[in-house]
């Protein structure tokens, strides 16, 4: 790296290479205190459910996924031979972000977001991508919004009762169930529903790192954390115990929830762009760059992870606000500095991403066997479109999970993941 940008990022305590193994390490410790109902900074959600044994035959869920900006809606139709068919696939706002909710008004917009599924099934199979406590009987309180979500009233709500409540309201025939589940839950059913012929997972991970940031994993039974079996909800993103820099400290300041998230604004989409503009700005007040560069980046009001991941990708692309600067005012020097300090901050969220998948796959017990990995169903487009993301963490994980720890691991998709996981979820009893 150039002296003068490692000597910057040192100065305002950026660790350019987290160490992803004693990082795993301190995520899996925490993992296990919560497990054990410790305190922790991870919640630890038991799911009380595990990847069917049988595929859905015949059968049709209605389909919620919610997080992130987007609340998308649809039907899934099960043949008679477990094939999945998506209809009536819907995409709106997610209730919340754009301006504050009242609980009543939080419910009554997603019952009308709904509305053109009504009475097509009496099972909904709920993606709801927040913090949930899951009741046995598949609904779940919300223990608080994350990615911006303004609706402080629902928090400690039953999300399925209050759902059903407002879908009564407007004429729907009687519920059935509503099971609630995370993202990565979804992922991870996904990952073993869509396992190719032949093949055979010992265990399995979900992985979501796109707006927001989150794991699940399947838990062995354990009988020193009282548990069975069964998918646990990690909460990765609210993991303290993680170095911040003067940027992160600064930008944290601007949330909604300042003192909370620590992990996920390191690594998520939401928070990347952000980040990296105050992480600029700081360069230009250190007077890093040439004097018409430093102007230029101070006078930068916002900048999204799009535009911050499109110049690593083309850095003298004129459509990008980095690029038009990289293009017509900027010297080489310039050029390479801006370059390696978002790097670094791209770097810094595949390492602590490879750090979760770590200590997750160590926690199945499983991976012992070359021809029996542990599958790990990745999603998100911050994983698989952001700069080197996606190639790094793979790098990482066969470095310090095959070579270091002789743990198997394979990283699969599927199409339409999230809703197939859900719709999954949905049919589970």
């Amino acid at each position: 790296m150039n002296k003068a940008v490692s000597a910057f990022l040192a100065r305002h305590n950026f660790v350019n290479h987290v160490d992803i193994y004693s990082s795993a390490l301190a995520i899996l410790d925490d993992m296990q205190k919560g497990l054990k109902k410790e305190p922790a900074d991870q919640d630890m959600i038991r799911t009380f459910c595990n990847p069917p044994e049988q595929s859905a035959c015949g059968k049709s869920v209605i389909v919620i996924d919610a997080g992130g900006t987007n609340f998308r809606s649809c039907l899934v139709s099960f043949d008679k031979d477990g094939n999945a068919q998506i209809s009536e696939m819907e995409k709106t706002r997610m209730p919340g972000v754009e301006k504050e909710l009242s609980k009543k008004e939080f419910f009554a917009q997603i019952a009308h977001n709904l509305e053109h599924l009504k009475n097509k099934s009496d099972r909904i199979g709920f993606c709801f991508s927040y913090p949930m406590e899951i009741q046995e009987d598949g609904d779940g309180i919300l223990l608080g919004f994350s990615k911006e979500v303004k609706a402080p009233e629902v928090v400690g709500a039953k999300v399925g009762e209050c759902l059903k409540a407002a879908l009564a309201e407007r004429g729907w025939n009687s519920i059935k169930r509503i099971t609630l589940c995370n993202d990565t839950v979804a992922a991870l059913l996904a990952g073993a529903a869509c396992a190719a012929k032949g093949t055979s997972y010992s265990s399995y991970i979900g992985y979501i790192l796109g707006t927001g940031m989150n794991a699940a994993y399947l838990q062995p039974d354990c009988d020193a954390c009282k548990i069975k079996k069964q998918i646990i909800v990690c909460e990765s993103g609210k993991f303290l115990s993680v170095n911040r820099s003067d940027f992160d400290i600064d930008f944290d300041k601007t949330t909604v929830r300042p003192g909370t998230f620590y992990l996920e604004k390191l690594c998520s989409g939401a928070y990347l762009g952000p980040v990296s503009l105050i992480a600029l700005k700081y360069a230009a007040k250190d007077k890093l760059f040439s004097d018409a560069v430093n102007k230029a980046i101070l006078a930068i009001e916002n900048l999204t992870l799009i535009e911050m991941d499109g110049f690593l990708h083309g850095p003298y692309n004129k459509d990008n606000v980095l690029g038009k600067i990289a293009a017509e005012i900027a010297t080489e020097e310039d050029n390479d500095r801006l370059f390696q300090i978002l790097n670094a901050i791209v770097e810094r969220s595949a390492r602590y991403a490879a750090a979760i998948l770590t200590a997750c796959a160590i926690q199945t017990g499983e991976g012992k066997n070359a021809s029996k990995p542990v599958c790990i169903l990745c999603d998100g487009t911050t994983f698989f479109k952001t700069y080197m993301v996606k190639n790094r963490v793979y790098g990482y994980l066969d470095e310090i999970l095959t070579n270091q720890l002789g743990i198997y691991w394979e990283i699969v998709s599927c199409d339409n993941d999230i809703t197939l996981g859900a719709a999954i979820s949905g049919l589970i009893d």
